[in-house]
């Protein structure tokens, strides 16, 4: 996520502390939101998708995700 959206998040974190925000300025949070944590979520996957465990024997195999997927 770009610098600027994160700081917008910030900003409008900062201006619910002063004041109620306007319903335009909840939509406007409420989406950035969401687009950081997708974003968030797909990095996370992608590191766990690249993990290899190494078994004491000295095999190596890809994490399992628990669903089976």
């Amino acid at each position: 996520m770009e610098k600027e959206k994160i700081d917008r998040i910030n900003q409008l974190a900062n201006i619910a502390k002063e004041r109620q925000l306007t319903e335009s300025e909840l939509q406007e949070r409420d989406t950035l939101r969401k687009q950081y944590i997708s974003e968030f979520r797909e990095g996370a996957k992608s590191v766990l998708d690249n993990v290899v465990i190494q078994t004491p024997d000295g095999k190596r195999h890809k994490l399992q995700r628990k669903d089976g997927n």
